[in-house]
């Protein structure tokens, strides 16, 4: 099963959402073949942190679009909430105020 079907069918907690997001970007530092303390430098994130997040899912905002900047994802930080659907007629009305 595709992991973003998952994630929509599921009721995830927030920790369990971080966790695969967590997840996501520990698997593209290993593939880039990017050490936790190399990132650490490039990000600015402390690698105390960047190791809180890859092992727990917990990581400020900001220091999660450090670490994504590092890793050249910014394209797809900047796609998040993107060209989200209207969910009621009432959120299209709400649009238009």
């Amino acid at each position: 099963m595709d992991i973003n079907n998952f994630i929509l069918q599921n009721n995830l907690t927030p920790g369990e959402i971080n966790l695969i997001l967590a997840k996501r970007i520990r698997a593209i530092r290993r593939r880039r073949k990017i050490s936790q303390l190399e990132l650490s430098k490039k990000s600015g994130v402390s690698l105390g942190s960047l190791k809180r997040f890859e092992t727990k899912g917990e990581v400020s905002l900001l220091a999660l679009t450090k670490i994504a900047l590092a890793l050249e994802l910014q394209d797809a930080m900047l796609e998040l909430f993107a060209d989200i659907p209207f969910q009621t007629l009432e959120e299209v009305k709400n649009e238009e105020n």
